[in-house]
């Protein structure tokens, strides 16, 4: 097998001024790329200070951060004391620790908030997931999406949230966190004590800003907050409360444009006539789930489960089942909802779809 090799080739006349003319363009384009390095898209985001994101060693002060001044990142509150702090974004995640005496908010955080080593404080709170060490006495207005865990923790206390800004339903959808999973009062004491008890719940009838009141600065007092019970973003569940009737009622609305807006709509129907709202859940379903939650109905349902997850309600109250069904038909005509039949029934389905949708979110 030959090789072939490439003669070089005598350069024509003029060739090697060509030559020096191209070697020194060749110099000037290398400076004009020094001068000029290539942009990327990271080197275009802006630099994350963590004093931003950070609140430490304060002493009598009132601090909070305004909608969108947080978005997503994390945050860390430490060494507070006789302090207001408001946090009014959604974060990633946030740690509380070596905090006395302070009132605290804290919008929707995406993942975990961690208090440790804090005492007498007042906090309402959204979370994924809440856990306390070495705390003592916390009274907290929370929401979140999975069990609460208290450990080495007592004197605690725990409502369920109540708040409102206008921004704030937007920033649980970007914490991806539903507005209808809410476990707050099913409390798991990771160290307990035998014949005590570390936890509590707090006054059904507690207001809110007894505990953490409205912001006091002129900057937060730009967010336009209410306390109200029915303009609350969560809706207000009495939870593992003692129940005031032995008759309860499953409501169960399927996914589409107007789930949220319907499912508040009964709410506020049902409370309105004097029934009380146990628990609420989001969730998705699949046709084998439906056959056990809906049981003889679930051919009726299961085509509907494609459209996304189901909002279910659990009312409580003499005469729930009448009244839930009544109002269905008045004010939600033409819309599929399930509903127990019965208060023989009612019961079982409660239980039905409550231990499925504790199994589906591993509880």
């Amino acid at each position: 097998m030959g090789c072939f090799f490439s003669r070089r080739r005598k350069p024509a006349q003029g060739g090697q001024q060509q030559q020096q003319a191209a070697a020194a363009g060749t110099g000037q384009d290398a400076a004009a790329g020094e001068e000029k390095a290539p942009q990327y898209s990271w080197d275009q985001r802006a630099k994350i200070d963590p004093k931003d994101y950070t609140f430490s060693g304060l002493k009598d002060e009132t601090v909070g951060r305004l909608p969108g001044k947080v978005a997503g990142q994390q945050f860390v509150i430490q060494d507070c004391e006789n302090c207001s702090i408001y946090i009014f974004d959604h974060s990633a995640t946030i740690t509380v620790d070596d905090c006395v005496n302070c009132q605290i908010f804290l919008g929707p955080i995406k993942g975990s908030v961690f208090f440790r080593d804090c005492k007498d404080c007042k906090c309402i709170v959204a979370c994924q997931q809440f856990r306390t060490r070495d705390c003592r006495k916390l009274e907290v207005f929370l929401c979140c999406a999975t069990q609460p865990i208290i450990e080495s923790s007592t004197g605690m206390k725990f409502g369920c949230f109540q708040y409102y800004y206008p921004e704030l339903a937007l920033q649980f959808k970007d914490a991806g966190l539903s507005i209808f999973n809410n476990i707050w009062s099913n409390i798991h004491d990771f160290t307990p004590v035998s014949g005590e008890n570390n936890w509590g719940l707090l006054p059904e009838n507690a207001v809110v800003q007894d505990y953490v009141p409205l912001p006091s600065s002129e900057e937060l007092k730009a967010v336009r907050i209410s306390t109200d019970a029915t303009r609350s973003i969560i809706p207000i569940t009495r939870g593992q409360r003692q129940k005031s009737s032995d008759e309860s009622c499953l409501a169960v609305f399927f996914a589409g444009d107007y789930t949220t807006a319907n499912a508040r709509k009964l709410i506020d129907e049902m409370t309105g006539k004097g029934f009380q709202l146990v628990q609420t859940k989001e969730v998705s379903m699949k046709a084998e789930d439906a056959h056990r939650v809906f049981q003889q109905c679930a051919s009726e349902f299961i085509p509907l489960l494609e459209k996304g997850p189901v909002v279910a309600l659990e009312f409580d109250g003499d005469g729930a089942v009448e009244g839930c069904q009544s109002t269905i038909n008045d004010v939600f005509s033409g819309t599929k909802i399930f509903v127990s039949e019965s208060k023989a029934s009612a019961s079982q389905d409660v239980d039905n779809f409550y231990n499925f949708a504790d199994m589906q979110m591993g509880m």
